[in-house]
């Protein structure tokens, strides 16, 4: 990921996938392109630590032990990038 979002998001009223979307919409805002990627701590995705990765919409949500909890880390993967030049 060459640039990405920090967003935080600690509101025990939402679910994951609204403060995944409501992150990857700040993104279209500011970067003009959607999100496909977004890292988490791994215990938002299941509360235990052993979190897999989960789709929401077009964004694949992913553990990262490295981001801190309460934030999601979006962007585009590289990869994806690479090959739509």
């Amino acid at each position: 990921m060459k640039q990405g979002l920090l967003w935080y998001d600690d509101n025990p009223g939402r679910d994951l996938a609204d403060k995944v979307r409501q992150a990857a919409r700040r993104y279209r805002q500011k970067f003009g392109a959607a999100p496909d990627i977004c890292y988490v701590h791994p215990l938002a995705l299941n509360g235990n630590g052993n979190g897999k990765g989960q789709k929401v919409g077009r964004v694949c949500v992913s553990p990262l032990p490295s981001v801190l909890r309460h934030h999601f880390w979006l962007g585009q993967e590289e990869q994806a990038q690479t090959r739509a030049r």
